[in-house]
């Protein structure tokens, strides 16, 4: 999945450390776009020495034995994330659940014997907290029958566990580490950006006259390819998931942030009485998916990813600047 929003900075960082990276896209043109998006960021010639590209799909076994062949290690970021959840949640699950098989079997059937997977905090927070605990960390899995769980949420709890099953059970001999990001925000490297660009660009765009009551922890995509790497390089990751988060941030704050550093722009920052935003839900699917999270405060414990990996969090509200200023800049609002 190296074409995606996370995953090029990833395989930027990769490059940059000076790794040679086979990265797997779901067509010849992506696989271009990746190239043509990290050469102005690297040293002459190292996207074409130390990048190559193969192409592979989530449902499809073709390839991935011979793609995994020859390399040290496996980082798997592919996963669908849609802005709006699918009436089917097959959409979501089968692609997710059957990538995350794949990226295991083909690391065992080429000797690869080191696997990063980035999963969520969704595969985290979906669930009742134990009495005393008001903060989620790694012992915490999602519910997939929780009330009110996204397909989204599903898909990448269930994608995960299988993961960490396979390894248990088929490739004893693979060393799995999981990354479990929370909201990302930050500039892309490209036109090329995921859903997460599109909330930011929902707030720019002023399109809502008032605010839903909910919020993100939210973290930036460079810290969390930076995860990717460190735990690459650190054997002390391996059979543990790393929470990657800086913080909570409301949807107001988010607004009454952006609207403090663009403030010629017509940001709305008032907040929506939750009847309203319900009502809202029954017209706007992407509206109606944030409904079981209205006024859902969620607080994930990041300390083992700054006490294994060093990762010292970046400030969400900087990355949701560069965000914002990015957008701006491409013309997108």
């Amino acid at each position: 999945g190296a074409s995606g929003y996370i995953a090029k900075h990833i395989v930027l960082r990769l490059l940059r450390a000076g790794y040679h990276v086979r990265g797997s896209v779901r067509d010849a043109a992506k696989g271009q776009a990746l190239r043509d998006a990290l050469t102005p960021l690297l040293p002459d010639g190292q996207a074409e020495t130390h990048l190559s590209t193969v192409t592979l799909d989530l449902l499809r076994d073709d390839g991935w034995t011979e793609a995994a062949t020859g390399t040290d290690a496996i980082l798997h970021t592919a996963s669908p994330f849609p802005m709006v959840q699918p009436k089917d949640p097959q959409e979501l699950i089968a692609p997710a659940v059957e990538g995350a098989r794949r990226a295991i079997r083909a690391a065992r059937d080429a000797g690869v014997n080191r696997v990063i997977l980035t999963s969520s905090v969704a595969a985290v927070s979906g669930c009742d907290l134990p009495p005393g605990r008001a903060t989620y960390d790694e012992r915490d899995w999602s519910d997939p029958a929780y009330p009110g769980i996204t397909p989204y949420s599903v898909s990448k709890t269930l994608a995960e566990k299988a993961a960490w099953d396979m390894v248990a059970s088929d490739a004893p001999g693979i060393g799995l580490t999981t990354i479990n990001p929370g909201f990302v925000v930050g500039a892309p490297l490209d036109g090329h950006s995921g859903t997460s660009l599109a909330v930011v660009e929902r707030l720019l765009s002023a399109r809502d006259p008032m605010l839903p009551y909910f919020g993100f922890t939210t973290v930036d995509v460079g810290d969390i390819a930076e995860m990717h790497l460190r735990a690459l390089q650190r054997d002390e990751t391996i059979g543990q998931r790393l929470i990657g988060v800086a913080g909570f941030l409301w949807f107001t704050e988010m607004a009454e942030h952006l609207a403090r550093r663009f403030p010629d722009r017509k940001i709305v920052t008032r907040r929506a009485p939750n009847v309203v935003v319900r009502f809202l839900g029954l017209f706007d699917p992407a509206i109606r998916s944030i409904l079981p999270s209205l006024g859902v405060r969620t607080d994930v414990d990041a300390s083992r990813a700054r006490d294994m990996l060093g990762m010292t969090f970046r400030d969400p509200r900087d990355s949701l600047s560069d965000t914002a200023q990015w957008l701006m800049d491409q013309g997108r609002v």
